[in-house]
């Protein structure tokens, strides 16, 4: 299986960020990292692994980029104002600079994006905020309200990234175009915040999958699981 390490500045953040792409040819997936993880940890708990089979045989290209959790929603010595803003920089930096970029690599109008944990808040809340650039949607044991980082404070930078607050409200035919597959386990902590989104789609009308899996928790094995099983109705 190809792995390339990829390092390159992003105006946005001013600052280099890593990248770590495997396979040679395929649809373009990008997967966020859990709390403060990076580009090698889905490599290192074996989630790229099990997504090997798809890898080779050129279904898809997977792109694992690193977070900026230390400078966003987990920096508690930084203001909570300055934190929505931090990740909103890193927003315009997969908008603006790496979707284009993959989007001219693999030669597609739209990606898939994808994450465990907080790293399907990730994936859900760019999805969603932009999903002219999103043809795929996959969550892992996610949880999806943002404002327990916030230690109360609210404003629009808030609101504009708390799928739960914004999203009965957004409105665009691409939500209807995307494939969204809502994943969590029988015993996983963050089960009910997956419920609460696939409620708010369900009133909306936008199609989904929710995939409630009979054992596990909120853990590696489950989501294992679940990856390659979501990347083949690519």
């Amino acid at each position: 299986m190809h792995e390339q390490h990829r390092r390159f500045y992003s105006h946005h953040l001013g600052q280099d960020i890593d990248m770590l792409v495997f396979g040679t040819w395929g649809f373009p997936v990008v997967i966020f990292p859990t709390s403060g993880g990076h580009d090698n940890e889905a490599r290192d708990f074996k989630l790229i692994e099990a997504a090997r089979p798809l890898i080779e045989a050129g279904r898809v290209k997977l792109f694992c980029i690193d977070s900026i959790d230390r400078f966003s929603w987990y920096a508690k010595h930084l203001h909570p104002s300055v934190r929505v803003k931090n990740h909103g920089f890193y927003d315009q930096f997969l908008s603006d600079e790496l979707v284009p970029m993959l989007q001219q690599e693999c030669n597609v109008d739209k990606i898939g994006v994808a994450g465990c944990s907080f790293g399907g808040y990730q994936a859900l809340n760019f999805a969603f905020r932009h999903p002219d650039q999103v043809a795929h949607l996959f969550t892992m044991g996610a949880a999806f309200d943002i404002r327990q980082f916030m230690d109360g404070y609210h404003d629009d930078n808030v609101y504009f990234n708390n799928p739960p607050e914004y999203l009965p409200g957004a409105q665009s035919e691409h939500f209807h175009w995307m494939n969204i597959i809502l994943g969590t386990a029988e015993h996983d902590f963050c089960k009910n915040s997956t419920f609460d989104i696939s409620r708010i789609l369900s009133e909306k009308g936008i199609g989904y999958t929710l995939d409630v899996k009979p054992f596990g928790d909120h853990d590696w094995p489950v989501w294992r699981e679940m990856f390659p099983q979501y990347l083949s109705t690519i």
